[in-house]
């Protein structure tokens, strides 16, 4: 039996290692879908969420408008003693209880007013559009270049690699007296370069990492994408005018109109301030006889009520008339601000539509010239292997590729910040991202 006990114990300590090895090691981090990023950053937004709160905060200042039809109840006690005549407290006869009904019937300015927050109310709606919409383009952007930078570093390690076997080589050549200094030296200087790429690369990627944790609210750590799931662009056709698709889909141009039309109906509410109002009016007093009132009066009744309406009828007021004029200016000024921002949507748009254009004809160049340099790179390794090439040849085909490549990225790359740019202009943006987004329910997990 004692023979026994090293191997159990043994056999424990091993199976307690393993699961703690087991709970130390972290899982594989699950790839995470372009739609479902977006999905995650719509659900976890600062951003959305104060969106959100200025349409709720827009809606309640309609709603307190409305509600002046709705008679106001207020019921309190004017308790107090009385020494000769019965004055008022706070407007007021002394009371023991007193209840007091107030509503609007008719005012021409609040019904304005009424409109204009209505209108402010949907206004907000277009900013949280709008909101949205940024966020979806500042999660796909942030994604598509997290992508590049991880494609290039895994293409930079195959270079760094390759440049310090290249550096080698060229020192043992050096040492036979086959190649010179300054051969080495620009070994040395081809290998700098990857090094140097390779740190930008693995930079940017950290900084976009923690900026895509940021807006799904995911550890940086368990971030792992998967680049096919970014849906391929629409094609660009030239002849099409995306600016007036832009001026009937910006959700900006709409809020700048609504804000208008706001802004004229305030100024009708302040003219309207200077014709007749209606109001309804209705008090009940419990009063005392503590408070002199069957002395001074002919006849006294404890309980006493007052229904009616309150006529106003305006006659001179010249700080309304000045009030009504400041908002007819300010109206004039919010539909100037409406026809400037149509006139800036449509000329963004359009320059977006050609730059898209440029930047897709200059892709396709940068692509064919890596497609000719990795020719070349082939070509040259067909050659050392066949003993017709020299050495240096190949480490030229091999910088002249690298360098095509990043230059070809770097041309995609902006090619789809611009197209994702006239997406959103145009209001295609999300059906872009979010594929049937109408019947799907955000993913919050």
């Amino acid at each position: 039996m004692k023979l026994r006990l090293p191997r159990l114990r043994s056999s424990i300590l091993l199976a307690l290692f393993t699961a703690l090895m087991t709970i130390a090691t972290p899982g594989h981090a699950e790839p995470l879908p372009l739609d479902r990023a977006i999905r995650l950053a719509l659900a976890h937004s600062t951003g959305s969420a104060i969106a959100n709160a200025d349409v709720q905060r827009a809606f309640a200042s309609y709603r307190e408008l409305r509600n002046n039809y709705i008679p106001q109840l207020v019921v309190g006690s004017g308790l107090g003693w009385s020494y000769g005549f019965p004055l008022t407290i706070e407007g007021s006869a002394p009371a023991l209880v007193n209840a007091v009904a107030q509503s609007t019937v008719f005012n021409p300015a609040q019904h304005h007013f009424l409109n204009a927050a209505k209108v402010e109310w949907h206004a907000s709606e277009f900013q949280n559009k709008d909101q949205r919409n940024a966020l979806i383009q500042d999660v796909a952007l942030t994604y598509a270049e997290l992508a590049k930078w991880e494609e290039r570093l895994l293409r930079l390690q195959q270079d760094d690699a390759q440049a310090r076997q290249m550096e080698q080589a060229v020192a043992e050549r050096l040492h036979q007296g086959v190649d010179s200094t300054i051969d080495l030296n620009k070994a040395k200087l081809t290998a700098a370069r990857v090094r140097l790429h390779r740190a930008e690369a693995h930079g940017n990627a950290d900084v976009l990492r923690r900026h895509l944790s940021t807006l799904t609210g995911l550890p940086a750590s368990s971030i792992e994408l998967a680049p096919e799931t970014i849906p391929a662009l629409p094609p660009l056709a030239p002849d099409d005018d995306l600016s007036q698709k832009a001026i009937a889909s910006s959700p900006a141009i709409k809020l700048a109109e609504q804000h208008s039309l706001a802004q004229a109906m305030r100024a009708s509410g302040e003219h309207s301030a200077l014709y007749p109002s209606i109001d309804f009016s209705a008090q009940y007093a419990r009063l005392s006889t503590f408070n002199n009132y069957n002395q001074y009066y002919l006849k006294f009744q404890p309980d006493n009520a007052t229904v009616g309406i309150g006529l106003r009828i305006p006659l001179f007021n010249a700080s309304q008339r000045a009030r009504a004029q400041a908002a007819e200016a300010e109206a004039l000024k919010a539909k100037k601000q409406a026809e400037a921002a149509r006139d800036q949507v449509a000329e963004e748009t359009l320059k977006l539509q050609r730059a898209a254009e440029q930047l897709q004809a200059a892709r396709e160049v940068a692509q064919l010239e890596y497609q000719l340099a990795q020719s070349g790179l082939e070509a040259a390794q067909t050659r050392i292997d066949a003993k017709t090439g020299t050495f240096h040849e190949l480490s030229d085909a091999r910088v002249q590729a690298a360098e095509r490549y990043l230059l070809f990225q770097d041309a995609d790359f902006e090619y789809q910040r611009v197209r994702l740019s006239l997406l959103r202009a145009t209001g295609d943006l999300e059906n872009w991202a979010l594929p049937g987004a109408g019947s799907a329910s955000p993913d919050a997990k």
